[in-house]
């Protein structure tokens, strides 16, 4: 029996000393590592919240970065050591602006202590505020309030013609006439009605004739717009794209069809100096079983010139699309895009490319 109290400090001594190894490193003891919000409103802007801690540890606590899985979450931190025994705080502040519905956010927290990663998270739900007038109609004209300055027509035929309506509303608090400009003759445009009231609607009713604009692909056109006499030039965009609708071509239609191939869609020139001239002949062949007809050929540059040597390939012929890049003005890698519209129909848009780079002076 005197033997076994006599190892008894030993036996201790060992069992003790791991635990004061471990309480000599630094340790955060937070009160609670997740907080719910509850319901909050997106009008009332951010919220806040203190994550207290302790430093339970043995050794002053170093929290050397507090990282969020979102910008909208935005941590504020102690930067000096904390002492054993110290308690502080880690405030987070959620941004609810844009963000309706659910939400729950991480906040990881990197220290010198054990462990030496810690993670926090806030929880909620945004009640989001009714919109106003500005919210709906972010774009402002002297006074006449747009959803978006741009008007797309997406895909057209080339015989087609389409429309587009939008809304506007007349913000001001007197009546307001509104009448357009620079009106391409490929496009109708009115407004219904032209004098607003006060706070009123009108609508703007766009018809976009593709044959008259004779055009293939991507078109961008700009119209300008008169409120009360004054003139805006060039404040409203038109896009349309116009294309061939090949969906309803028959089996025998398509196994009768043009097709495109090329012999190196892409070109890279290398390196060469400031000012100087690349050309490039690109290859097309039709492999098709009908002509097939070059739309258009354009490139993605001012710098770069495209132009095709016949525009009408018979079946088993090729003809020579030339790119010629001017480098002047211009430095570093270069990457740029020929387009080239044809009526291929399972290859209406072919991308060729011409790389390289230009060399410091």
């Amino acid at each position: 029996m005197k033997k076994i109290f006599a190892f008894l400090p030993v036996i201790i001594s060992l069992v003790v000393a791991p635990v004061n190894a471990q309480s000599k490193k630094a340790v955060a003891s937070f009160a609670k590592e997740v907080h719910d919000f509850g319901k909050i409103k997106e009008a009332d802007g951010p919220v806040t919240y203190q994550f207290e801690f302790t430093n339970t540890g043995g050794e002053p606590l170093i929290i050397s970065n507090v990282a969020t899985s979102c910008g909208c979450t935005t941590p504020n931190y102690p930067k000096d050591p904390i002492l054993p025994g110290t308690k502080r705080s880690l405030t987070v502040s959620y941004n609810p602006a844009g963000r309706p519905g659910r939400f729950e956010k991480t906040i990881t927290v990197y220290t010198n202590g054990d462990p030496d990663v810690y993670t926090l998270k806030i929880t909620g739900e945004v009640i989001p505020k009714e919109p106003t007038l500005e919210d709906m109609y972010p774009n402002n004209i002297e006074g006449l309030r747009m959803r978006s300055m741009q008007i797309a027509f997406n895909n057209i035929g080339p015989n087609e013609k389409a429309t587009q309506t939008v809304e506007v509303v007349n913000s001001t608090d007197a009546p307001m006439k509104v009448d357009f400009m620079d009106v391409p003759p490929f496009i109708t445009a009115k407004i219904t009605p032209s004098s607003i009231p006060p706070k009123g609607k009108a609508q703007i009713t766009l018809t976009y004739d593709a044959a008259a604009k004779n055009d293939w692909g991507f078109v961008y056109d700009r119209l300008g717009i008169v409120i009360n006499d004054k003139k805006i030039p060039g404040r409203l965009a038109v896009t349309a794209n116009i294309q061939e609708d090949f969906s309803k071509l028959t089996d025998e239609q398509k196994k009768n069809a043009p097709k495109i191939e090329v012999d190196n869609a892409e070109f890279d020139f290398g390196t060469i100096k400031p000012g100087e001239k690349v050309t490039h002949d690109y290859i097309l062949k039709n492999t098709g079983k009908s002509d097939l007809i070059i739309r258009k050929a354009t490139a993605s540059c001012g710098c770069t010139v495209a132009s095709v040597k016949s525009k009408v390939i018979k079946p088993g012929e090729s003809t020579t699309l030339t790119a010629e890049f001017n480098s002047a003005g211009r430095s570093g890698t270069q990457t740029k895009t020929i387009t080239i519209i044809t009526n291929d129909p399972n290859n209406q848009r072919l991308i060729l490319w011409l790389k390289g780079k230009i060399a410091e002076n």
